[in-house]
């Protein structure tokens, strides 16, 4: 009588592993360089959000979301849309 697992003996598929995303070194405090880079730019994008300015910045998400509330405090963005997930700025123009 023959073994029931000679089936089986046979190599298995052997999957990939697939492609692996290199881990993203952002800025977690904000240094000289940043902080004037981050108050001459900001004045000048039309769309502000915490995924632009850790793109362009290459600054931590949470950092971000503070230097959004301080340059609101200060008057140079402007909230257009408010919500728990997203919050959504714009440049402020001064009425001239």
């Amino acid at each position: 009588m023959a073994p029931a697992n000679t089936g089986a003996k046979k190599q298995k598929k052997k999957w990939s592993k697939g492609k692996v995303k290199d881990k993203a070194q952002h800025a977690v405090i904000l240094d000289k360089a940043t902080s004037d880079r981050l108050q001459k730019d900001v004045q000048t994008y039309r769309l502000i959000t915490v995924a632009v300015l850790v793109d362009r910045l290459k600054i931590n998400g949470s950092l971000a979301r503070k230097c959004l509330d301080d340059l609101e405090e200060k008057g140079i963005i402007k909230k257009v849309v408010a919500h728990s997930a997203l919050n959504v700025y714009t440049r402020a123009i001064t009425a001239e």
